[in-house]
């Protein structure tokens, strides 16, 4: 089960960080609405540009948290609760303007992701 623990951390973090870092200008199937980016992606749920840069800088911290438990494995279950929350946050966004089911998948599976490295 550790090793479990082990996959869906490193899996989680690389995912948040290549999503924040690498693919955020850049349009993917997975974006909510008709967004092409980060920003418009934002805009399409109604949120502001502060808080993207709110949600990403906390998502990033907590991926790297993430990485930096395998070390301070205090830091693991905080960080894998708060990655969920956002998750949950994320997955009511797509829900809430009517995104097909499709593009809510990488977010439900980071919080399960998330929530199974929360309880082990």
């Amino acid at each position: 089960m550790e090793s479990i623990r082990i996959i869906a951390q490193l899996i989680i973090a690389f995912g948040i960080l290549n999503v924040w870092l690498l693919r955020f200008n850049k349009a993917t199937i997975y974006r909510g609405g008709a967004a092409k980016n980060m920003k418009e992606e934002f805009a399409t749920y109604g949120l502001p540009v502060w808080f993207m840069w709110v949600v990403g800088g906390f998502k990033m911290l907590l991926a790297l948290s993430l990485l930096v438990s395998f070390w301070r494995p205090e830091l693991m279950r905080p960080a894998a609760i708060g990655m969920a929350v956002l998750m949950l946050g994320a997955v009511g966004m797509h829900i809430r303007i009517g995104d097909a089911f499709k593009k809510t998948i990488p977010a439900l599976s980071v919080l399960i992701l998330s929530l199974l490295v929360a309880v082990n």
